[in-house]
């Protein structure tokens, strides 16, 4: 009893109103009803009573309560309404507050029945009946069916209210019943109760087991089905009137409210079984029977007519047997079931498909109840496949909305059906077009198929089952369907039938597998991602028993859902109906991949993928994909019902036009909204499920590749697509809504392959090879095909990869295999996307943070590197610049971290070639520069010698010089790194070789490596050394030369570094491999002329062939040779076979030197002159600095880089230290062993005489290409015989004395070239030596000096000298002869000119300075050595006289004048000294036959027969005079005083020559005016002088002597008188005019000489004068004193002279007797 009634205040005011009624009423009664009066007043008593007497005042009430009723009852029995509705209120109040008895509440029961029956406030009965049934339990068994049936008994009146209120009541009525016995079943739960035995299946079943209440329901329930079967009630009697509709409701609402009385009480499921099934399958029979369109006149019964009313509400109790008692009624919804399919048959009419429809719907919000109806059936034997055929139905159901216009829609025409579908006839074209007018027109979300239009009609949210016509309990009439009513409700059905089923399934997937963790530590065996197997096959021991079901849910569901969905998305017209088919379809896809269901998998998301593209795009993965389900019909009830592959004729918004990728559809394609919108579907299914796809990623990918390339977007950095231009073809047009939809695409593009790296690996691998076969495909297509590729696949891989970089090992094998397969296509674009994802994964890959980090992971690493390294194979240049660049950002980025990856990256950077173009190699080579410069400290020092490798290989290349000059520079850097980090390099290398060693000695292996014996870190240098020394024999000439100076200069700079014996490698395997190479290279070399060297470069002529840069080469490798023979013989020396190596290198001076090329010659001779300097004193210069243990410092000539490097104490094996210690210990520098030395020095003499004897050989022909030495060469070559003779002269013979004499003279002898000419010849007026004609004579001299202080037997020497000397001065007048070759003489020295362009080729040179020295010379040499013996014996004079005889004899012919005055002057040295020797030895007869020779050298000179040249002047003639005069004094002085000593008939020969002198000067006759003719008078006066002196003077021993005197006098005097006489004839013809000057000088020389003759006289012996002389003389004076009248002052004055003298015969005369006469 609730509070509010059993409250004090409650009871008082009950009490009160109690009262209050109760008078009321007798008032009422007062006059018409008197005993109702007095029962009202009694009745007030007993309440007073009641309430004065009791404490439980309530329960006393209620003991009394019929008393206490009765005056209400009486007051309603008396029929006047408005007593009567007092009392109902009265009564009402005592009902509420529950103190009506049993008793009383049948009493009321019967009063209201009354009341009823009179059709009395009909309402107000309503009201109190439900009042009492509901506030107590107190009406039972048949006061409570009385009080039921009373209310139906209102229910059928004809008062509209009341009809209604008492259905009302009724529904509450039925529904208090049922509520009473489930609290009656609270309060009894915890009894238990024994079943009894069921006894036999009689209609009326034993109830007596049943409580009370449980009872009543069940009477009622009972009675309800009767009343529905048309069968008389068992428990409500005195029912008049039922309609089915009715009793269908209430059974519904029972059923539905009060599931748990049914399910848990056999009787009552037994009445559910018995009789409310067969009830609703034979209420069901019209509704099966029918078919619409079938009923035809003819037809012998006419069948019954569904009844719409009827009908929707069996549909409504059948939903309710399924949902709340399906496992009770197994078999019976098996039946339900089976019928709801039936009734979506197109022959029914439509309204009965809409509810069924309907019911179908809420079946399929309860994914519980399809596991269970596909457990129950589908799953067993010989069932029907319930679940199946409910999806099918729905499937079947929709594609005959899109086939059987429904009628109303006017739009299209009624097509008749062939009893399949699969012949889908076309609709008329014209109402196709209205149709897609209207469908176009319409604002209403539609589907739209081959002309049929159906509206889309908002129904429920999504999830519930809102019906619309199950709830139309008014309509008694069928109610007309809105178009589009059936589809929109079919069309929900299949969304939430997909919902649930993923929904439920997936929660339990997810239930199992926590479970499954729970239950093991280990996670489950079973991974269900990728079995593409079915795994009912073989269930793993915990397979979770649900799978199955699971499994043979999707498997029953797939084919009709993918059917009715592909149909529908197709249709869709409206975005947000799309957008749930795709989610749909997702979704089962997702799930088919969660349970490993391929098939229905790929086939649903081939479906997506179809809707991605443009009908009818030939994309084969679909269509392959497809092939196999569109060729199975999926028969449902015997229709076949097939795939339904897009229409064309969709009217969709098209929203891209772009190019198909595919081949076949040429022209352009269409993308409609919708299209987009299920590809963005496909993303999202990609993105979240992409764990599940497996092998249906390929389909995915294709799809998206395809579309990707319709709308356009083209890869960018890092492989995301970006909206780009289409490359070709019609541009690709795109309407805003897509350019803004394109960057969100190709962002959750993106994002979708970033989702991949939470893939698990399988499910990774499937992307992989996914995409590698996408981009085969990309590749064939593009083979031979100008069109742009599609390189979606690869900017994908790239994608893929960058974000899988924590495991980038699983997949980086196939990924960068497929990509380098990539960059080989042919297709630039092509191989430029693979090359762009190749590098950018290395790049990232590297820069990623791995654990453990890549130093310490060596594999990854190479891993990593490895793929860089296999594209140096591929040819294309733009695929080399992007690895090139790679490696150049590697390096820059990660250079300090490679470690062993060095030798990759050093491996690509080297992997030139020459085909590749100039711009990779020089990309290749920044790379290079960057390791040079910054990363040689960090790489492993076993990386050096690869550096060194592609360093020279870069120098080998020839598409760049400057690349290859500057990679030897790189060699260069190199080499000083090596020097400054030698320790740690050589203590690394050493570490590293250990370990190998071991290794090799476990394999049992040899190591081998080049240079091997040496040691690790002299390796290093010498692999340095051979690519210079490769380098330096390039073809091009300026790689040689940088190559050749940085190899002397590192070997000059750092050779200190190697271990001794290493030396022997470098000489012999180094240098002289590379002298061999340059030798050969350059007597091969071209000779034909180089034209510019390309563009501008003008080549100077002296480069111009390639002979001639060669010849640089050579010079520069000979050099170099030689400057490290000479720096470090120190080193050299003590290696076993130094003599062998200096046999060698002089081989190889020697054939530059005769090479025929002047330039190459020189250098050879200059590196000769190199090595020879090597004297062993100078030693001690020439040392590293001080060594350990030395403490004696070393002037370091080393260089600077010595000074600069760190130190690196020479700490070696061998005994160096002694050595050098040895050196510096002995005051003494110690020659090495002599023999040796010397042996060395001969060796050099030998090579010397080989080279100046070739070289100085005259040529056998001439022509224009003999080959002639040039001057410096011979200077050289000359030059260094001096120094050379220092260390041979112990042992020089004169043998070699007549080898050294014929190569000077053969050098002297070789002319000039005509353009080197005036460089090398001196300017005839300042007469001065050649450098070659020097050293010859240095060359001399310093011969003579050695004989000078050598021993005696040297001294035999010096009439050779003599005679080499003088075979030169005969130069002067006589220059040699080369070979035939014709010179032309240039020197004329009277001329002094020079013709430079003369035709001839050579020139000879000015011999006259050095034949001039050269006589010089012998002269002095003559004065040493004058009285030596083998100089007397050898006739040396003489052979000086006879060698002066030619100039003397020549005089003014001499080419130059200074010769035949330095001869005389020679002469008259040599003669100074020697005649006194010669007189010394006249008696031995050594110099007889000198005698002879100096008298014709006289002869020839005095009077000689060439005249003297007309220019000379006054002056010079005298001085010429004066020299002659010089002569004729020597031989008055040194020759006639000893007459005795000397052979009489060379005095003779003087004697005549002196005479012929004084008279010499007169021959030419004086009459002839000649005007050259110079008297040599002083010449004359001398000779006189003499001739006077030794005619007259001395006692005349011959007759001879006398009359030659005699003769002479009278010849002179006679020749005075004539002139004499002839001059005063002219003077005194001519009168006036003067006499010519030659005229007036005659007279005045005869004057002077008569005086002179007169002088003479006087001053000899009168005895010495014979008396005819005087007369003669005297006889000419009156022709002197004739001469008096002459007017010139000149004759004058020599008159007088003349005659002055006369005096001295002024005498008395004497008697006349003369000659004895008297």
């Amino acid at each position: 009893m609730s509070s509010s009634t059993s409250s004090p205040e409650a009871i008082k005011k009950l009490l009160e109103n109690m009262q209050s009624d109760l008078r009321g009423l007798s008032m009422e009664c007062k006059k018409k009803f008197p005993p109702v009066k007095e029962a009202a007043e009694s009745g007030i008593v007993k309440v007073k009573n009641i309430a004065a007497r009791n404490a439980d005042i309530l329960t006393a009430l209620k003991e009394n309560s019929s008393e206490v009723v009765q005056p209400f009852l009486m007051g309603c029995g008396t029929k006047e309404p408005k007593i009567t509705q007092l009392c109902l209120a009265a009564i009402q109040r005592l009902m509420s507050h529950e103190v009506v008895s049993e008793v009383a509440a049948g009493n009321i029961i019967n009063m209201l029945w009354q009341l009823m029956e009179n059709g009395l406030e009909e309402l107000k009965l309503l009201q109190t009946v439900l009042v009492l049934l509901t506030t107590n339990t107190v009406v039972h068994d048949d006061a409570l069916s009385k009080a039921i049936v009373l209310c139906f008994r209102l229910h059928f009146t004809k008062d509209n209210i009341t009809n209604n209120t008492a259905a009302a009541t009724v529904r509450q009525v039925v529904t208090v019943v049922f509520e009473r016995m489930v609290a009656e079943d609270e309060r009894h739960k915890d009894v238990v109760e024994q079943p009894v035995p069921v006894t036999g299946n009689s209609n009326r079943r034993s109830v007596s087991t049943l409580k009370p209440c449980a009872k009543d329901a069940y009477m009622l329930f009972q009675d309800l089905c009767q009343l529905v079967n048309a069968d008389a009630p068992y428990w409500l009697v005195g029912m008049t009137e039922m309609t089915r509709t009715f009793g269908l409701e209430l059974l519904e609402s029972v059923l539905n409210d009060f599931p748990q009385v049914f399910l848990q009480h056999q009787e009552f499921s037994f009445l559910l079984k018995e009789r409310v099934c067969p009830l609703v399958i034979k209420l069901f029979s019209p509704n099966i029977k029918f078919r619409q369109g079938s009923t035809s006149n003819s037809s012998p019964a006419p069948v019954e007519k569904p009844y719409f009313p009827i009908c929707m509400r069996l549909l409504r109790v059948v939903s309710v047997l399924i949902k709340q008692f399906y496992g009770l009624l197994v078999t019976e919804c098996e039946i339900f079931l089976s019928l709801l399919v039936k009734f979506l048959d197109a022959d029914k009419p439509q309204w009965l498909r809409a509810v069924a429809v309907e019911s179908i719907h809420r079946l399929c919000v309860q994914p519980q109840l399809l596991r269970s109806f596909c457990q129950s059936y589908d799953m067993k034997q010989h069932s029907t496949k319930v679940f199946r055929d409910i999806v099918n139905a729905l499937g079947s159901f929709i594609q005959s909305l899109f086939l059987i216009p429904s009628t109303g829609n006017a739009s299209t025409t009624s097509i008749p059906i062939a009893g399949s579908s699969s012949s889908a006839p076309a609709t008329n074209p014209a109402t196709a077009g209205m149709a897609a007018a209207a469908g176009n027109t319409s604002v209403l979300p539609a589907f739209e198929y081959r002309g049929t239009w159906i509206p889309i009609i908002t129904i429920s949210v999504q999830g519930s089952a809102k019906a619309t016509y199950l709830e139309m309990l008014d309509k008694v009439e069928p109610p007309t369907i809105p178009e589009g009513y059936a589809m929109s409700v079919a069309f929900h059905c299949l969304l939430d039938l997909v919902r649930g089923i993923t929904t439920m399934i997936e929660g339990e997937i997810g239930q199992a597998e926590t479970d499954s963790q729970i239950s093991a530590e280990e996670p489950p065996s079973h991974t269900i991602e990728h079995k593409d197997v079915k795994t009912v096959s073989d269930p793993p021991e915990e397979e979770p028993v649900g799978r199955t079901v699971w499994e043979e849910m999707i498997n029953a569901c797939w084919c009709g859902l993918l059917a009715a969905l592909s149909l529908l998305l197709d249709a869709s017209t409206d975005e947000t109906a799309t957008e749930n088919i795709l989610k749909a379809e997702m979704t089962m896809a997702a799930l088919c991949g969660k349970l490993g269901l391929v098939t229905p998998r790929d086939a649903f998301i081939t479906a997506i993928c179809k809707g991605s593209l443009p009908p009818h795009y030939a994309l084969t993965v679909l269509n392959s994909t497809t092939a196999a389900l569109c060729n199975k019909s999926y028969s449902i009830q015997g229709q076949s019902v097939q795939m339904i592959s897009p229409s064309s004729d969709s009217h969709q918004q098209v929203v891209a036009v772009g190019q198909p990728l595919a081949l076949q559809p040429q022209g352009t394609v269409m993308l409609t909204a919708k299209n987009i919108q299920c590809m963005r579907t496909l993303l999202n299914l990609a993105h979240c499920h992409g764990g599940y796809l497996g092998t249906s990623w390929q389909l995915v990918l294709a799809t998206l590749q395809h579309l990707v390339w319709i709308l356009g977007l083209k890869p960018s950095s890092g492989g995301a697509l970006k909206p780009g231009r289409a490359v070709e073809g019609p541009s690709t047009v795109l309407t805003t809504a897509v350019m803004t939809d394109l960057p969100v695409i190709s962002t959750i593009l993106s994002r979708l392959f970033e989702s991949s790296q939470y893939l698990d690996d399988v499910s990774l691998h499937h992307l992989i090879n996914a995409l590698c076969s996408l981009s085969l495909e990309a590749m064939d297509m593009a083979y031979g095909n100008s069109k742009e590729p599609s390189l979606f696949a690869v900017a994908k891989l790239l994608e893929t990869g960058l974000v899988n970089m924590h495991r980038i090992e699983i997949l980086w094998r196939p990924l960068t295999g497929h990509l380098i397969e990539v960059c080989q296509h042919p297709n630039s674009r092509m191989r430029e996307w693979g090359a762009e994802a190749l590098t950018s994964l290395i790049k990232s890959g590297l820069a990623f943070k791995h654990e453990p980090e890549l130093s310490h992971n060596q594999r990854l690493q190479l891993l990593l590197l490895n793929p860089l390294k296999e594209l140096s194979a591929i040819n294309h240049h733009d695929i080399r610049h992007k690895q090139l660049e790679c490696v150049l950002q590697i390096l820059q980025n990660q250079g300090d971290s490679l470690g062993p990856g060095w030798p990759l990256v050093l491996g690509v950077i080297g992997a030139i070639r020459n085909d590749q173009g100039e711009s990779l190699i020089r990309t290749a080579f920044q790379c290079l520069q960057l390791v040079v410069t910054d990363f040689l400290p960090t790489m492993p020092c076993t990386c050096l010698q690869i550096v060194v490798d592609v360093a020279g290989s870069f120098g080998l290349q020839n598409q760049e010089l400057n690349i290859s000059l500057t990679s030897i520079g790189l060699l260069w850097n190199i080499s000083d790194y090596f020097f400054q980090r030698g320790e740690t390099i050589e203590k690394e290398l050493n570490r590293e070789e250990d370990l190998l060693q071991m290794q090799a000695k476990e394999k049992g292996v040899t190591l081998n490596r080049p240079f091997h014996p040496a040691p690790p870190f002299d390796c290093l240098w010498l692999c340095l050394y051979a690519k210079l020394g490769e380098l330096c024999v390039d073809t091009r000439p300026a790689v040689r030369k940088s190559a050749g100076q940085t190899l002397f200069s590192t070997i000059g700079a750092h050779g200190t570094l190697l271990q001794h014996q290493t030396w022997h490698t470098v000489i012999w395997k180094v240098l002289f491999h590379l002298l061999d190479q340059v030798r050969e290279s350059s007597t091969t070399a071209d000779k034909e002329k180089i034209e510019s060297g390309g563009g501008n470069i003008l080549i100077h002529h002296s480069r111009d062939t390639a002979e001639k840069q060669w010849a640089e080469t050579w010079v520069l490798t000979l050099a170099g040779v030689a400057r490290i023979f000479n720096t470090r013989r120190y080193l050299l020396q003590p290696l076993g076979d130094f003599s062998n190596a200096w046999d060698v290198l002089l081989d190889h001076i020697q054939s530059a030197a005769l090479s025929k090329n002047n330039e190459v010659s020189l250098a050879a001779l200059k590196s000769l002159q190199e090595i020879l300097q090597i004297v062993s004193p100078t030693r001690e210069m020439d040392r590293p600095e001080s060594l350990p243990g030395i403490s004696v410092s070393v002037p370091a000539l080393i260089g600077a880089v010595m000074a600069a490097g760190p130190g690196r104490p020479l700490t070696r094996a061998d005994s160096a230290g002694d050595r050098l210690n040895r050196y510096n210990s002995c005051e003494q520098p110690i020659a090495m062993d002599e023999i040796e030395d010397s042996a060395l020095w001969w060796a050099a003499w030998n090579t010397w005489y080989r080279i100046g004897s070739e070289s100085t050989k005259p040529p056998s022909t001439c022509d224009k290409l003999t080959f002639i030495p040039s001057q410096p060469f011979l200077t050289a070559l000359i030059q260094i015989f001096p120094a050379l003779y220092q260390h041979i002269k112990t042992a020089f013979s004169m043998d070699d004395l007549q080898k050294l004499g014929v190569i000077l003279h053969g050098a002297v002898s070789v002319p000039i070239s005509s353009d080197a000419s005036p460089f090398i010849l001196p300017s005839y007026t300042e007469a001065v030596l050649t450098s070659l004609q020097e050293s010859v004579l240095t060359a001399l001299d310093v011969l003579q000096k050695a004989i000078c202080v050598g021993p005696e037997n040297m001294q035999i020497m010096y009439p050779a000298i003599f005679d080499q000397l003088s075979a030169f001065v005969q130069f002067s007048c006589k220059p040699p002869q080369y070979g035939k070759l014709e010179t032309k003489h240039i020197a004329n020295a009277k001329y002094n000119q020079i013709q430079l362009f003369a035709p001839a080729e050579w020139v000879a040179l000015n011999y006259v300075p050095f034949a001039e020295k050269s006589l010089d010379v012998m002269v002095d040499l003559y004065q040493k050595t004058a009285c030596h013996k083998a100089v007397v014996n050898e006739k040396v004079l003489q052979n000086i006289i006879r060698t002066l005889r030619m100039p003397l004899s020549l005089k003014y012919a001499c080419p130059s004048e200074s010769t035949w005055k330095l001869a005389v002057s020679s002469l008259l040295k040599v003669l100074s000294v020697g005649l006194p020797v010669a007189r010394q030895h006249a008696s031995s007869g050594k110099f007889d036959s000198m005698w002879p020779e100096l008298a014709n050298t006289f002869e020839d000179f005095l009077f000689t027969k060439s005249s003297p040249p007309d220019n000379l002047s006054i002056e010079e003639f005298q001085r010429n005079e004066s020299i002659d005069v010089e002569v004729v004094q020597l031989i008055s002085s040194e020759i006639l005083p000893y007459a005795n000593f000397i052979p009489k008939d060379f005095v003779g020969k003087i004697m005549t020559m002196l005479n012929k002198g004084s008279i010499h000067s007169q021959s030419s006759s004086f009459t002839e005016a000649e005007i050259d003719i110079r008297m040599r008078e002083e010449f004359s006066k001398v000779c006189f002088e003499t001739l006077l002196q030794f005619s007259f003077s001395n006692k005349v021993t011959t007759p001879q002597e006398g009359y030659i005197s005699r003769m002479a006098l009278s010849v002179l005097l006679k020749r005075s008188q004539d002139v004499l006489h002839r001059y005063i004839d002219d003077e005194r013809l001519s009168g006036k005019c003067p006499l010519p000057r030659q005229r007036v000088t005659e007279i005045i020389f005869v004057l002077k000489a008569v005086s002179t003759l007169i002088d003479s006289l006087k001053k000899t012996h009168p005895e010495n004068v014979d008396d005819n002389t005087w007369a003669q003389v005297i006889s000419l004076y009156p022709t002197l004193v004739e001469c008096i009248t002459c007017s010139s002052s000149e004759v004058c004055s020599a008159l007088k002279e003349a005659l002055v003298p006369f005096k001295d015969f002024m005498q008395p005369p004497a008697a006349k007797v003369q000659n004895g006469e008297s």
